[in-house]
């Protein structure tokens, strides 16, 4: 597989959500699991796949909004909320972003750092933002835990890798505990 891009949002702005349990982002009064990271950013900015791998789901009909998920090895990696829509043309969905110049087909192969939809409001959101999620053997991990450990060796990198004091960090791997994940 290829190597793993970065961040997933241009023109960042803020983490709006963190991954795990909050109140209710519409307004209720209970709490909920949120599992991903919301990524605040202008509308219409673009989103780059975090990791190249086959696009398994687009959907239109949940909480989630507009989205993809992209399974790449034992990874799983889903983007809510985004501008476009959703169609089948013989017998397969595709995400259409005609004004972003994207359409992506279900069972696609997609490459690391590709646009490959846009910031919106699809779904059950308050404002534009990507709510970032990722599977690891199927269990929630959180997002970023992953960034953190990504740029940390990125740092690593940068400064030659060979120094006696690097030690080799690892994102840990929790079992979810949660089946349901209504809050996005």
């Amino acid at each position: 597989m290829s190597e793993i891009f970065g961040h997933p949002v241009e023109n960042f702005q803020a983490y709006t959500s963190a991954f795990g349990y909050r109140r209710s982002a519409t307004g209720g009064d209970g709490w909920e699991f949120h599992a991903g990271l919301d990524i605040a950013a202008p509308q219409g900015s673009y989103i780059r796949s975090w990791w190249g791998g086959t696009v398994i789901k687009v959907g239109d009909r949940n909480a989630c909004g507009t989205h993809l998920v992209i399974k790449s090895g034992e990874w799983e990696h889903t983007y809510c909320h985004m501008e476009g829509s959703v169609g089948i043309a013989s017998g397969r969905r595709y995400f259409i972003d005609r004004a972003g110049g994207i359409q992506i087909w279900e069972g696609q192969q997609v490459p690391t750092g590709a646009r490959i939809g846009r910031v919106g409001m699809t779904g059950r959101t308050t404002g534009p933002h990507l709510h970032w999620g990722l599977k690891y053997a199927n269990n929630y991990v959180d997002p970023a835990m992953v960034l953190k450990e990504m740029f940390s060796q990125q740092q690593i990198a940068r400064k030659g890798g060979s120094g006696a004091n690097i030690q080799q960090s690892q994102v840990i791997i929790q079992e979810s505990k949660f089946i349901r994940d209504s809050g996005y």
